[in-house]
């Protein structure tokens, strides 16, 4: 009953605890202007990153729109605010490239179909043992690819044209207004300023630089109808890794994200839900056109910082982006794309860590290994590979870390290694007769550990009338250190040797006892401490 009902909270969004427990009417007005402010914000950074990701830039509005909505009122955070980030521009990208825009809306539907799945398996917690160095390396060599990508646009250059003097200066008079502005003032978004301001110049003077009306012609200012997109089997089998990539960054992007938000307002999202709401979102978003979407850590700060404290502050950005697109749709054409260059340019700054990068080459050689080949697989080969070679090679590095914490040997006549003298449970304290020998295991039993234990065992000189294994700092066995120790019971009564365990905690009894190797090795021969099995082997040897 106790894990039902902790289901349910898991499972449950944070907007109806807010309806449950209520709204003070100066919190909703906060809310709402935290809305409208970050609803603000995201209108040029969602355009920048539909362009950047090779899609058509209403698509990153409707996106933030719709995926923004259901994110608020599904997720487990209080003030994640969702929408395109810049994460996914590089995924995004490839699957457009290679499948088209259907490829894309598929995984991404197929993705939010995983996502659901792992909120209900309740995975959300498993996501956050992501290793840091995988995290920082992919999203290092997301923000290089980024940042170079945008060089053309920043520069101005076009067909014959290498570079144009009135696009690279407004590029770069975007950048310092959003490095700059927010030393003026933090009420008005400085993304907002350098856009208005850019597309007022060329607007004015007639500036000889491309606009998103050059490139992508009107943009609509109305939402689509719902469309289902066509597939085929074969589409399907070939999209699976390109959504497992999708999944496994929403879910990273997101968790990380609404943690900095626990931090920022001193509450407690609920991991499971968040993941749910994220796969609820990608499946709607593609409905109506739109790209990838997960928690977007910059608007969410933003959000916390003008006061938004509940999820109404992110369904109120999500009406405040629909209301701008059907005001002020038609507008958005004159946009020039050098300023969306700068815009990206100053994301991909930020998204490099790159202290955090050059900090971690202080850090042991295994996470300096999987930072440097997580970041470079993502520059160089594909991010889903870069993805899946650092977790895989992170957990390996983790593996023999554990393995070599864990030690074996026989301890009869000497004294282990770091051993306190003073232990009341020294071997050295003990009379252990001639023909008994005590061998002792330190530390996790499991795969890793195995094979020390039994290249252990092999050192062995003569064969002992008793063999006592003890496991008294052994807190957990698994179906590779249960197999050494079943070896290990066979090649004792080849020998004529009785096999003793000592100091048996309640897990490994438990795997020993569903296994069914305790009933061969017998009840009477596993013993709580080395006195009691010190007894039976005198009792085995006076017979």
């Amino acid at each position: 009953m106790v894990d039902v009902a902790l289901t349910r909270r898991e499972l449950e969004p944070k907007l109806w605890t807010v309806v449950r427990e209520g709204l003070s009417p100066r919190q909703l007005a906060q809310d709402a202007l935290a809305g409208v402010i970050v609803g603000i914000v995201a209108l040029p950074l969602a355009i920048a990153f539909a362009i950047a990701s090779g899609v058509k830039p209403e698509q990153g509005l409707y996106t933030a729109i719709v995926a923004g909505f259901v994110i608020s009122a599904l997720g487990g955070s209080r003030v994640q605010i969702g929408g395109p980030t810049g994460a996914f521009v590089v995924i995004v990208s490839q699957i457009v490239a290679k499948h088209g825009y259907d490829g894309l809306a598929i995984a991404t539907m197929m993705a939010g179909a995983l996502l659901i799945g792992m909120g209900f398996a309740r995975l959300g917690a498993a996501i956050k043992f992501v290793p840091y160095p995988v995290t920082v390396g992919f999203t290092t060599g997301i923000a290089l690819i980024i940042a170079r990508s945008q060089v053309a646009d920043f520069a101005g250059a076009t067909a014959g044209v290498t570079w144009n003097p009135w696009a690279l200066g407004i590029g770069v008079a975007t950048v310092l207004t959003l490095v700059y502005w927010p030393r003026v003032t933090s009420r008005v978004p400085g993304p907002l300023v350098a856009i208005l301001g850019a597309t007022a110049l060329v607007s004015a003077f007639g500036l000889p630089v491309e606009t998103i009306g050059d490139r992508f012609g009107a943009v609509p200012n109305t939402l689509p109808m719902p469309r289902i997109p066509e597939v085929t089997p074969s589409d399907l089998r070939e999209l699976v890794q390109p959504a497992l990539a999708i999944a496994l960054l929403a879910a990273i992007e997101s968790l990380l994200s609404a943690m900095v938000a626990d931090g920022m307002i001193g509450t407690r999202h609920r991991s499971n839900m968040e993941l749910v709401a994220q796969g609820f979102a990608n499946l709607a978003s593609p409905l109506f056109g739109g790209i990838p979407a997960t928690g977007a850590i910059a608007r969410t700060a933003t959000n916390v910082k003008n006061g938004g404290r509940t999820p109404v502050a992110g369904l109120v950005h999500a009406v405040t982006l629909l209301a701008i697109v059907l005001a002020f749709g038609r507008q958005a054409e004159r946009i020039p794309i050098c300023a969306l260059a700068g815009i990206l340019v100053v994301v991909a700054y930020n998204m490099s860590e790159w202290r955090l990068f050059m900090r971690l080459f202080r850090c042991p050689r295994s996470d300096v290994l999987v930072l440097l080949t997580t970041f470079s697989l993502t520059v160089l080969v594909d991010l889903t590979v870069a993805l899946e070679a650092g977790i895989v090679l992170a957990a390996f590095l983790f593996m023999a870390r554990v393995a070599n914490l864990s030690q074996a040997g026989f301890i009869t006549s000497m004294l282990r290694e770091g051993e306190d003298p003073a232990d009341p449970g020294a071997i050295e304290k003990r009379h252990v007769p001639d023909g008994v020998e005590v061998f002792e295991v330190y530390g996790s039993f499991f795969f890793g550990a195995a094979s020390k234990f039994r290249d252990a065992i092999r050192e062995i000189e003569r064969k002992p009338r008793v063999l006592i294994v003890r496991l008294r700092e052994v807190l957990a066995i698994d179906a590779t250190g249960l197999r050494a120790l079943e070896d290990l019971l066979e090649k004792t009564r080849r020998d004529g040797t009785a096999l003793l365990l000592s100091g048996v905690h309640a897990q490994p009894l438990l795997v020993l006892e569903r296994s069914g190797l305790l009933e061969k090795i017998g009840l009477a021969n596993v013993f709580t401490d080395i006195d009691a099995a010190l007894a039976r082997a005198h009792e085995l040897l006076a017979r």
